[in-house]
């Protein structure tokens, strides 16, 4: 019965450990948005700069294309929350209702 349990905390700490590491590796999605927003943000005062007239255009195509960029972040930052706090794979584990 005691390896049992022993062999049931071995289980739950490896399932831990995939989950923080998994966690982690969630989190990094968040580099290429900041990557691509900032070349966004750039290109868009480099248009201004070169063309002030178009300035409402340039900003406005500039805030649609970093929303979009940023779903991929948030994306990440959901799974990672749920890997953490959740922790679904603890409870099949477990066999602890959802």
């Amino acid at each position: 019965m005691n390896s049992m349990n022993e062999a049931l905390l071995n289980a739950q700490a490896t399932v831990l450990a995939a989950q923080a590491i998994g966690a982690g590796l969630a989190m990094i999605a968040g580099i290429g948005p900041g990557i691509g927003e900032g070349f966004a943000v750039g290109k868009a005062i480099e248009t201004i700069g070169r063309q002030p007239e178009i300035k409402g255009t340039a900003t406005s195509t500039m805030f649609i294309g970093c929303a979009v960029a940023e779903t991929t972040g948030i994306y990440g930052l959901f799974v990672a929350i749920v890997l953490l706090w959740m922790n679904p794979f603890l409870k099949l584990l477990t066999g602890m209702p959802g």
